[in-house]
């Protein structure tokens, strides 16, 4: 493939004379003489077999074939710059861009920050609330954590975490509203971190897509919903990663033990020429080792009812309203009463 390419020499000298609009600005810029820069202009021409400037005028003016090839070199030199730059970084020093879900960047990688700061204290993070993955194109961004099916063309992607859902719910607001069934779920605000399906997808596992609903709110990712419901407006779909500190505090209780897989996943990618600078790979493998070292049980394994079909009909054991981290990190006492949900 390389053997299709022009020599490196005359791009440079092409892309420095366009850039410029003078093939003299371009030669000091690239300290060697104005004749020299007009022989390489002339060489990728023969190479090419096409003229890449207009001759004659005051400023060089590229032809229609030179304003074909001008982006694609320019571009092609940024990004080997921009590889070069991160290539000659420290390991344990710099800056480092990184782009994350909001709800993950929030609820679960700023509380543990600390503990990576601590470990690199020469490394500056700047940190993007944002799941756009046009950021991967971005020289700006070295690192992004999305959530997504994992398909970004071009890029080094590997799969952070997996996630399942399930709905969320602050005391104070059980303490004024029960929610001791689903169909309970009619007297309190739905909140939506999407366009429904993900609660569709609860209430279709629960085998209660019939019942009605009350008031509903949507909004527009996890983190907003999640801090809806710990204000007490509503009931959320939290999940096994971003809820799990919140529920260990109390803040959050999990009243249904139902659990539905995300149709989503959490990914770790960035562009395959960033991912060889040592200063990416330390923040990786850091963020890898943090998720491992968190036990995370999920809410149905502790939790204090199992939504289950019994002849036709729902049916199992309320959650606790006490002490809100047995839901994630131990059994319910055996004592608790039983109670059933009725659709």
């Amino acid at each position: 493939m390389s053997s299709r390419l022009p020599p490196l020499n005359p791009l440079r000298a092409f892309e420095a004379a366009a850039r410029h609009g003078s093939v003299s600005l371009a030669a000091h810029e690239l300290n060697v003489t104005h004749g020299a820069i007009s022989h390489q202009i002339k060489a990728l021409e023969a190479t090419l077999d096409v003229k890449l400037f207009e001759r004659g005028a005051q400023r060089l003016k590229l032809t229609a074939q030179g304003a074909l090839l001008l982006p694609a070199v320019s571009n092609a030199f940024a990004e080997i710059a921009a590889a070069t730059a991160m290539v000659k970084r420290p390991t344990t020093s710099g800056e480092l861009s990184i782009t994350c879900v909001p709800a993950l960047l929030s609820l679960w990688l700023i509380p543990r920050l600390n503990q990576f700061t601590e470990q690199y204290p020469d490394i500056r993070l700047t940190l993007t609330a944002s799941n756009d993955p046009d950021h991967l194109r971005s020289p700006d961004v070295d690192i992004c954590i999305l959530y997504g099916d994992g398909n970004w063309a071009d890029c080094w992607t590997r799969l952070w975490s997996h996630l399942r859902l399930f709905p969320v719910v602050s005391p104070t607001l059980l303490n004024s509203r029960p929610l001791r069934t689903l169909r309970d779920l009619r007297d309190h605000v739905m909140l939506h971190a999407d366009d429904g399906r993900e609660w569709n997808t609860w209430l279709a596992a629960a085998d209660a897509t019939g019942l009605p609903r009350g008031p509903q709110h949507f909004m527009s990712d996890a983190r907003l919903s999640t801090e809806a419901a710990l204000h007490g407006q509503g009931v959320a779909l939290g999940d096994t990663i971003t809820a799990s500190d919140l529920i260990a505090k109390g803040e959050l209780i999990v009243p249904f033990g139902l659990t539905v897989p995300a149709n989503d996943a959490f990914y770790v990618t960035c562009r395959n020429e960033v991912r060889a600078a040592p200063i990416v790979r330390v923040f990786i493998d850091w963020l890898f080792a943090s998720l491992g070292a968190d036990s995370i049980a999920e809410p149905q394994t502790a939790a204090r009812h199992i939504i289950r079909r019994r002849n036709g009909k729902i049916a199992g054991e309320p959650a606790a309203k006490g002490n809100a981290r047995s839901l994630v990190s131990k059994q319910a006492p055996a004592r608790q009463a039983k109670r059933r949900l009725k659709p």
